[in-house]
């Protein structure tokens, strides 16, 4: 085979897994909204010592050998303790695919944003990105 062909293909490669990669991580931590409004979770189901917020409500999905998870519990749980009316709760689903096939978890840490009735109004999957959190609460808290 030709020696610049190989180095064309190879070139090729690269850019793609490029790409690839900008595009993922472009997406990951993003807050999006999501679009059936029918969703209503009960966080007392999911964690018996779970109590969601009065104005808003952090669900936290983790598992165990997860580690933005912990960083994404300081900043959640950060987020809550300025906030009054917002908690946060952190669910650990390493032994529970019942709760990870239920709401379709793949990649941890998933975090979705419920409203006062824990309606889920936003989904982040990976990393949640600070200043997106905040606006996110920021809506939802007005618009109770």
């Amino acid at each position: 085979m030709n020696p610049l062909a190989i180095a064309g293909a190879l070139l090729g490669l690269v850019a793609l897994a490029t790409a690839t990669g900008l595009a993922w991580r472009a997406s990951t931590g993003r807050a999006r909204a999501v679009s059936s409004s029918d969703t209503v979770i009960a966080v007392s189901e999911l964690s018996a010592d779970a109590v969601a917020g009065s104005g808003a409500t952090l669900l936290q999905f983790s598992t165990e050998v997860c580690a933005p998870c912990k960083t994404t519990r300081t900043l959640l749980g950060s987020l809550a303790a300025e906030l009054a009316p917002v908690r946060h709760v952190d669910v650990d689903v390493t032994h529970r695919p019942d709760i990870a096939n239920r709401f379709n978890l793949l990649q941890s840490p998933t975090t979705f944003i419920l409203d006062a009735k824990g309606v889920v109004r936003s989904r982040i999957g990976g990393a949640p990105r600070p200043g997106e959190v905040r606006a996110e609460l920021d809506r939802i808290l007005a618009a109770s």
